[in-house]
């Protein structure tokens, strides 16, 4: 029987497949795109539970698979597949939310016209995100790192008929090539010094040779240099502050997507890749410069959460937040509490996004939440489950999985050795956190509803609350992981003590922190229900409370501080001026000396016109239609046409493949 590290390259391979599948499928083929993605998602859920297996009855021991990709002389690039424990455990979180949000998909999408489509860009973006979690190389690593940046923009201008889906599609795609570029760079810098991309090679890859570095202040530079760099492309994928602005706009895209984005797939690869490369984080000062933006981006999110009116905008700024929770544990040092809360938000943020699209999709598409109201006793297995995200994304003490990531979070920032700032700036995220939660419950599911379009919603059909219902069973399950039983029943069922790499129970070292972090969250959702639970229920279009109370300050969170109109000012205000500086240059200077040659000529040929003008005319035509021929035979290949060039593109893989097996004689 072939090993897990033989087969773990079918997890990203099968999707893939599916993806061909979905691109080739016809408005007909439909229901064949939609199950050829399910049952690829099923069969790579099933073997990444088998790599789990096999990944905990040898917990640390790296599994690996290199070959060699590009071999030129001496120089010999390789590319490789890796199964640990953490590859294991985000291979099952991927694929089993994944199926899941697949499964929604089809009775959220049932009614659209490029149903195969949508579901061959899923596909194509699962792919990419488990091709990150096995590969053994930060190249192959950045190759589908790219893919999923692709994909992204496919599924966030999936409506591209909505010029705000192709506008945030655009934003996405160029906000997160920023952050991609300092990867690249980082990549690169890496490579030159160390000689390999790989992550482990019997001794020889990057992060097992890092301890063996001089600890020498160029060095140490370098090494600190590259795991910012490198930090860069997570601050991009993650949506940390500064590039944090792609992030709320990606909410144009289907809810699906949003679920997709937000839970299991591209915001997770940034903290992923920072828990892979921790070894390499932990010399010089990287780690401080991870810290202080999660902690910077956690705050940052909570608060422009708090003036949000769209349901899936409040959601995707909480998203922001609790990244910035994850970059706070990894630059803290406790990348296992990053990983864990990496997991739990995972499933509660992917039933929050499901339970919004159920909810947007009873109330005819209406996301505003201060024209709904009243959803709970008309929608009552979304409520129930939704209320069970909200509880663990708040941090609801002690049944919700929620709770125990964030203590182990707020725990290892309480004991950095370095500053306890990040610390306090988490404690202000969780009551803000909780507030805003109450707030979106409150407007959502009480009272009355305040627009026609609630007055007839009604649940949805089976294919839409199952996945709610799994959802919130495991946004509770979860959390027993972070309890100090779970390591005490690992010894009884396995034999075996696996706590290493998985106790989290350390929280009750501090039983006064966990306090603490239980009254802030208790005053989170005290305050948001005295505001908003208990006042007379308001005519849709009616300011809020605080915006009466606090206008201008309500009017930048709003705006979300006017990120968006600052980078428009600065950058793009910027690029701008030197466009225009560009196409005057190009006009007038380069242009320009085009046009005085032709009249310095046009003036030459009216002196010489007597030197037998009828034979050079006669030539000069015949030379300008041979040029006029040989431009449109060519101007054919640059046709505009996108699908024309994916065509031939395919068919020239097609012909390499040929040719190259012929020269191989197979």
């Amino acid at each position: 029987m072939p090993s897990s590290i033989d087969i773990l390259w079918f997890i990203p391979a099968l999707p893939l497949l599916a993806a061909f599948i979905g691109a080739i499928s016809t408005q007909r083929m439909r229901s064949v795109a939609s199950g050829s993605a399910l049952s690829a998602m099923a069969v790579s859920f099933g073997l990444s539970c088998i790599a789990l297996k096999d990944a905990l009855a040898a917990p640390g021991v790296h599994q690996v698979n290199n070959f060699s990709w590009v071999s030129v002389g001496t120089f010999n690039l390789q590319l490789g597949f890796l199964l640990d424990p953490l590859t294991a455990f985000m291979l099952v979180m991927v694929t089993f939310v994944g199926f899941l949000i697949f499964l929604f998909s089809t009775g959220y999408m049932k009614g659209d016209e490029n149903y195969a489509k949508f579901f061959c860009y899923l596909s194509l973006f699962a792919a990419a995100m488990l091709g990150i979690l096995v590969s053994n190389s930060l190249l192959l690593t950045f190759i589908c790192w790219e893919v999923v940046g692709l994909a992204s923009y496919l599924l966030i201008g999936f409506w591209f008929f909505k010029p705000e889906a192709a506008a945030a599609a655009k934003k996405a795609f160029i906000t997160t090539r920023i952050g991609d570029l300092g990867f690249l760079i980082g990549l690169i810098w890496l490579h030159s010094i160390s000689g390999t991309q790989l992550f482990y090679n019997n001794g020889e890859g990057f992060l097992e040779t890092i301890n063996l570095v001089e600890a020498t202040a160029p060095a140490l530079f370098a090494i600190s240099a590259i795991g910012i760099l490198l930090f860069c492309g997570a601050i991009g994928k993650s949506g940390q502050f500064p590039l944090h602005v792609w992030l709320p706009d990606a909410m144009e895209g289907p809810t699906p997507v949003s679920a997709l984005i937000h839970a299991a797939t591209m915001v997770a690869a940034g903290v992923f890749l920072m828990a892979r490369v921790f070894p390499l984080l932990e010399f010089g000062s990287a780690l401080t410069v991870v810290a202080y933006i999660g902690a910077i981006t956690a705050l940052l999110g909570a608060v422009i959460a708090v003036a949000q009116n769209d349901i899936k905008r409040i959601l995707a700024f909480s998203t922001v937040s609790q990244l910035g929770y994850m970059m706070l544990a990894i630059g803290v040092g406790v990348w296992e509490a990053a990983i864990f809360h990496l997991l739990t938000h995972a499933f509660f943020k992917a039933l929050l996004f499901l339970g919004a699209g159920s909810v947007i999709h009873a109330a005819h598409h209406e996301q505003d939440i201060r024209a709904l109201g009243g959803l709970a006793p008309r929608m009552k297995i979304t409520f129930a489950t939704f209320s069970i995200g909200m509880m663990a994304l708040a941090g609801v003490p002690f049944l919700f999985s929620g709770f125990w990531s964030k203590e182990a979070i707020l725990h290892g920032a309480h004991t950095w050795s370095v500053s306890h700032i990040p610390f306090y700036i988490g404690l202000v995220a969780v009551v803000l956190t909780a507030f805003y939660m109450t707030r979106l419950m409150a407007n959502v599911f009480f009272g009355k509803p305040r627009s026609h379009a609630v007055e007839h919603a009604h649940e949805n059909n089976w294919v839409m609350t199952l996945p709610l219902t799994l959802l919130a069973i495991c946004a509770i399950l979860l959390g027993f992981l972070g309890t100090p039983a779970f390591p005490w029943l690992q010894a009884k069922l396995l034999g075996k003590d696996l706590s290493g790499a998985l106790e989290f129970g350390k929280i009750f070292e501090g039983p006064g922190l966990m306090i603490t972090s239980i009254v802030l969250v208790a005053l989170g959702l005290g305050i948001g229900w005295a505001i908003y639970g208990f006042r007379k229920r308001e005519r849709f279009g009616d300011a809020d409370p605080l915006e009466k109370r606090f206008p201008g300050l309500w009017s930048a969170l709003e705006h979300r501080l006017y990120f968006d109109e600052l980078y428009a000012a600065t950058i793009l205000k910027t690029n701008s001026l030197l466009a225009s500086f560009s196409d005057w240059l190009d006009r007038w200077i380069v242009d320009g000396a085009v046009q005085l040659v032709s009249k310095l000529g046009t003036l030459l040929g009216f002196i010489n016109r007597d030197i037998d003008e009828q034979c050079l005319n006669a030539g000069f035509n015949e030379t300008a239609e041979e040029i006029r021929g040989i431009g449109n035979t060519y101007s054919k290949a640059q046709s505009g046409d996108v699908h024309g060039y994916l065509r031939v593109m395919a068919w020239g893989f097609v012909a390499i493949v040929i040719l190259v097996s012929i020269a191989l004689n197979i």
